[in-house]
């Protein structure tokens, strides 16, 4: 069910639920064809995509899916929410879906969660697009290691409980265009996360920065997987969390990916730049796959 606070003009999709062990995953599924599979981070939902699903479902079936805790998704208190937790249920769904030929793009956490599933199932993969993420462990970056004690210790919790202050701090940061956000865009952050003790998903993220390393590196360690596949590193160079060098680091390990440089965006590729960017996958994918 679409909850009220959901204007129909903006979101335009009717989300179908899957049942994980979780609880009910909300997922749009929109158009025919060849899969192109969106995947979100923190505290985003497939809000996000929206623009970009619009445009690409009239040629591709794309599949966006709000991670449990997020979004139009259960938020249960019980649950771990642990980043190998959150890709356990990716694959599920994907593999029910029973997707080939995909096209994946993600950002933020949706980059170790999306890339685990196409890492796993790399025959099922024909293109990815990489935003602004990064996928190796980062215990050792002291950048890493400040923000994931204060944003995941308990004073970090408190704020995002108390105050979902990952929404109505953090992420203001992170736009560029910051009066955009604050009078279009903050309102489908925040109704998602209305409850305190639904923002445990959005919590647990900032500390598994750090805690998730062992899981970070074991994907890091099997990146040649994905040689030939990475297509595209589209990065919004206006972003604190993941900066030039994480976007050398991609550009290192996958020289033959097109890289395309968004001075006026930061965390959020796709929702600041929607257009520029489907300009840059239309170019630099799908022309390549002709």
């Amino acid at each position: 069910m679409v909850p009220n606070w959901l204007d129909a003009s903006v979101y335009p999709f009717t989300p179908k639920r899957f049942q994980t062990p979780a609880g009910e995953m909300s997922y749009v599924d929109e158009g025919q064809g060849d899969a192109f599979v969106f995947v979100h981070g923190n505290p985003s939902w497939s809000f996000e995509h929206r623009v970009l699903i619009q445009h690409f479902s009239k040629i591709f079936r794309c599949i966006s899916a709000d991670h449990i805790g997020f979004g139009l998704s259960d938020k249960p208190e019980d649950w771990s929410y642990l980043p190998v937790e959150h890709a356990k249920n990716l694959e599920t769904l994907l593999e029910f879906l029973d997707l080939q030929n995909i096209t994946m793009i993600v950002d933020d956490w949706g980059g170790p969660i999306g890339l685990s599933y196409a890492i796993d199932h790399p025959e099922r993969i024909q293109n990815i697009i990489i935003t602004n993420t990064w996928l190796w462990s980062v215990k050792n970056d002291w950048y890493y290691q400040m923000f994931s004690k204060m944003m995941g210790g308990f004073v970090g919790r408190w704020l995002i409980q108390r105050f979902n202050f990952f929404v109505n701090g953090v992420l203001p940061m992170i736009f560029v265009d910051k009066k955009r956000f604050r009078t279009e865009l903050k309102p489908y952050f925040q109704a998602p996360l209305a409850i305190p003790e639904e923002r445990k998903g959005c919590w647990t993220f900032p500390s598994e920065i750090t805690a998730s390393s062992d899981w970070l590196a074991s994907l890091w360690n099997r990146r040649e997987v994905l040689n030939g596949k990475v297509k595209l590193i589209a990065w919004g160079t206006k972003d604190i969390a993941f900066r030039k060098k994480e976007r050398e680091t991609f550009v290192r390990q996958y020289p033959d990916a097109a890289v395309m440089i968004f001075d006026d965006a930061g965390h959020f590729v796709a929702e600041e730049q929607p257009e520029k960017l489907i300009a840059a996958i239309q170019l630099h994918v799908f022309t390549s796959d002709k």
